[in-house]
C-alpha cells in the first residue's frame, strides 16, 4: 500500500460487513477494520490516526453513539470525518447521529459503491 494513500478505519461487529468493506475500499485507500469499538480507539490512542471513519451503530462495549461522542469530545479526533452505518431507519435516529458529529448516515443494507462515492466527496470538500 502507497504511503500516500488515505486510511480509513471501519467499526462494525458484522464480520461479513468488515470483509465485504475491506475487500471493497482497500482497491482506493488503506483499510483497518475493528469489530468493536474499543478495539479501535486502543488502536487510535496507540498512535494511529485515519483520514475517516466508518462505524456501525449498534456494537458491543461501545455503541455507535458513544464512539461517536468520544472522538468529537476529544481534540485528537473530532476533526476526523464520520459515516455512521446503521440498519436503524428513523429520521430521529438520523438527525441524532448528525446532531452529534457524524458527517453522514448510511442505512443497511447499502450499495458499496454509494458508500465509495460518499466517501470519495468528503475527501474532495
Amino acid at each position: 500500500m502507497g504511503t500516500n494513500m488515505k486510511k480509513i478505519l471501519i467499526v462494525d461487529d458484522e464480520i461479513s460487513i468488515l470483509k465485504l468493506l475491506r475487500h471493497y475500499l482497500s482497491e482506493f485507500y488503506e483499510v483497518k477494520a475493528f469489530s468493536d469499538g474499543a478495539e479501535a480507539f486502543l488502536w487510535m490512542q496507540e498512535g494511529s490516526l485515519p483520514d475517516l471513519i466508518v462505524a456501525d451503530i449498534q456494537m458491543p462495549t461501545i455503541d455507535g453513539l458513544e464512539f461517536l461522542k468520544q472522538l468529537k469530545m476529544s481534540e485528537f479526533y473530532k476533526a476526523i470525518p464520520v459515516i455512521m452505518l446503521s440498519s436503524l431507519d428513523s429520521s430521529e435516529d438520523r438527525i441524532n447521529y448528525l446532531k452529534h458529529g457524524a458527517r453522514d448516515y448510511l442505512i443497511k443494507p447499502f450499495n458499496p459503491e454509494e458508500l465509495y462515492i460518499r466517501i470519495k466527496k468528503i475527501f474532495e470538500n
